[in-house]
């Protein structure tokens, strides 16, 4: 009876960290597809966020990244905080019954709202992160690759 109960725990142990290890596949750098930002993945709490961590200076207003600040952020207290390491996103959980990262909140600093978030890994090991306004169907996928220091320094 004794070693029924202790595979059993073993078991249960053996499923949640197996869980736990693609909830955190996540984690990391990554690079949009169109190159236009990279952001870095990091979990705080049994929650997923992101932050800025280089983007494109060709777009928007041309500044280089560490003059770009939060201008159209509607607390006004907030506008002179700089993009760059940023937190665009928080509040993602990972579900294991989907294999994908749910009810987060990504900040889109162009327009200073907040919308509906979820992201999940393709087969080929790209990050698709949607935003969207109450349901999914209405909104902007973004597609990342994971990346380097290395590779952001080249761009």
């Amino acid at each position: 009876m004794m070693a029924k109960n202790l595979i059993l725990v073993l078991c249960f142990f053996l499923i949640k960290v197996g869980a736990q290890a693609k909830a955190d596949l996540v984690l990391g750098k990554w690079l949009a597809t169109d190159h236009s930002v990279a952001v870095e993945v990091y979990k705080k709490n049994n929650e997923y966020k992101a932050r800025v961590i280089w983007f494109d200076e060709r777009l928007g207003s041309g500044l280089p990244m560490d003059k770009r600040f939060d201008t159209e952020n509607p607390n006004p207290a907030l506008r002179h905080r700089k993009i760059l390491g940023m937190e665009i996103l928080h509040g993602l959980h990972f579900n294991t019954k989907t294999k994908s990262w749910e009810q987060g909140k990504i900040y889109d600093a162009t327009s200073g709202r907040f919308w509906d978030s979820s992201a999940q890994l393709t087969e080929n090991g790209l990050m698709k992160v949607r935003g969207y306004w109450k349901y999914k169907w209405i909104g902007k996928t973004m597609t990342f690759k994971k990346t380097n220091n290395e590779i952001l320094a080249k761009l």
